[in-house]
């Protein structure tokens, strides 16, 4: 099934709305570093991010809805576990089999990368956001040599626990690179490179992250509580006062 004829704009602005409402039900707030906006956002661009949480897929819908207006997002998804989500295949994912040759991944990503965006955990699996070097799978360091005119964006996400209840979710884009500096390179100096860039995007927003400081991050969704009366009244009363009021989420 081809994913251009399966992809649903209605539908995935519906599932985007019910996504960002999971986020702020689950999550205290999605915070984009300040250093960590996308420097792209025109022409075929590959996002790879860092693997750790089953929340990455919703956060590469909210990320995109909210910092790529506009363009149709693909992603590819193990065909087993989508075969549990088929629904998901309207929305721009399609099925990938690690077991497989990369030769039909990297036909349909190059194909779809003509005109939209590939979103894709760097990993391939789930993977600790502290290992290094980030594991890079075959399809990844493959692309390039495909669709050499890409630009890959290195995506590092998080979910620390700060002060309140929910964790936060943080995200940050790396400088993106060239896909025909990559192309350029042999496969093992390719892997390193995308593996590096990961990382250091990683540590970068691993240092805003231990800061615990919402200054350092754009807000792009928040928490809206649900509490009332005396919680309500305190958060008011301290902000009232000059504290900070979200010493009281």
């Amino acid at each position: 099934m081809d994913p251009l004829t399966l992809h649903s704009p209605p539908l995935l602005r519906l599932a985007g709305a019910a996504f960002a409402l999971t986020a702020r039900r689950r999550m205290r707030a999605l915070r984009l570093a300040r250093w960590g906006a996308p420097a792209v956002t025109e022409g075929p661009i590959v996002v790879f991010a860092s693997h750790a949480s089953w929340w990455d897929g919703i956060f590469f819908a909210l990320l995109a809805r909210r910092l790529f207006p506009g363009r149709r997002a693909f992603v590819p998804m193990q065909a087993a576990a989508l075969g549990h989500y088929a629904l998901f295949r309207r929305l721009g994912a399609f099925p990938v089999d690690p077991r497989a040759p990369a030769e039909a991944f990297l036909a349909t990503a190059a194909r779809l990368l003509e005109r939209d965006m590939l979103w894709m955990n760097a990993p391939g699996r789930f993977a600790d956001v502290r290992q290094r070097p980030q594991p890079v799978a075959a399809g990844l360091v493959r692309l390039a040599e495909r669709i050499p005119e890409a630009q890959f964006l290195p995506l590092a996400l998080e979910y620390p626990f700060w002060s309140g209840r929910r964790p936060e979710m943080l995200a940050a884009f790396g400088p993106p690179l060239p896909g025909a500096a990559l192309h350029a390179m042999p496969r093992p100096a390719r892997r390193a490179a995308l593996a590096a860039a990961l990382g250091a995007t990683l540590d970068r927003l691993a240092e805003d992250a231990m800061a615990r400081d919402p200054a350092r991050f754009f807000l792009l969704e928040r928490k809206r509580d649900g509490m009332g009366g005396f919680f309500h009244r305190r958060r008011d009363a301290a902000s009232a006062a000059g504290m900070d009021p979200e010493l009281g989420r």
